[in-house]
């Protein structure tokens, strides 16, 4: 997938998620993907007696993405 936007878009490789970021994802808080560790230390808090009040919930790992209708 990078490796097109790379080619689309003129650019590295390694630029090419910042580009697809900016794009697709602007209102991204971290302007970065989550790394797998991220996701982890939710699975584990999650599998943990830790979020005894959270119920119903559904929890993302997604860069404190904010959506706005406006």
């Amino acid at each position: 997938m990078f490796e097109k936007i790379a080619l689309d878009k003129n650019v590295s490789v390694e630029e090419a998620p910042l580009v697809f970021l900016r794009k697709k994802r602007p209102s991204s808080i971290i302007q970065r993907f989550a790394t797998t560790e991220e996701v982890a230390n939710l699975v584990v808090y999650v599998a943990s007696p830790l979020p005894s009040a959270t119920t119903g919930a559904a929890l993302r790992v997604d860069g404190g993405v904010v959506d706005s209708s406006f």
